[in-house]
């Protein structure tokens, strides 16, 4: 009788901490996979996104700044085109930019006191000394200055979208930057072929 008694004692314990070891395993399996899932969607960015997204702001509302100034002191249509081309196509990457680090809870362009593209080091990017003389000038003189510096302004835009390119993990940064490469550098080769 003792015998039974251990043998069924000793297979409720087996019972009992098997069932446990069991529960106990079994939801943390089923909920690891959605986890490491919702984890993977979060961090489908990484700081090479953020700071692509924080420098184009700044760097293409100059460029739209500078088209807006064609747009009213060039005096070659093909100058002015391009300036209305520029604009258009610059104006919405910057909203597109702007949700991409709203999506990432990271700080945006007015989120960050000193940000502005007067005194940011982005490449390309134009001093408020060259800002002023670009606005000061007129004529041709102008419609050449604006060339100019808009072919430096977008080779900047080409260098930072290809360090987002090789270092960026962001599919919809990436894509954004592929395309701001072939714009920009079609551009620049059109914008060369206006200088004197």
């Amino acid at each position: 009788m003792k015998k039974i008694l251990i043998g069924a004692g000793t297979a409720a314990v087996l019972a009992l901490t098997t069932a446990c070891g069991g529960n106990g395993d079994t939801p943390s399996a089923d909920t690891n996979p959605a986890t490491t899932s919702a984890a993977t969607e979060q961090s489908s960015h990484n700081d090479s996104d953020i700071m692509f997204a924080q420098q184009m702001i700044p760097h293409h509302e100059q460029a739209v700044d500078m088209a807006e100034l064609a747009l009213r002191h060039a005096t070659d249509p093909v100058v002015k085109d391009l300036a209305k081309r520029i604009k258009g196509a610059q104006d919405p990457e910057i909203q597109q930019l702007a949700g991409m680090l709203r999506k990432w809870g990271a700080p945006g362009e007015s989120d960050m006191p000193g940000m502005d593209h007067g005194s940011m080091s982005e490449p390309g990017t134009m001093s408020d000394q060259e800002m002023e003389q670009l606005e000061q000038a007129s004529g041709s003189e102008f419609d050449v200055m604006w060339t100019r510096m808009m072919i430096r302004h977008h080779q900047g835009a080409v260098e930072m979208a290809k360090t987002e390119l090789r270092e960026g993990s962001d599919a919809e940064a990436k894509a954004l930057a592929r395309r701001i490469v072939d714009a920009q550098e079609a551009e620049i080769r059109e914008m060369t072929g206006l200088l004197p």
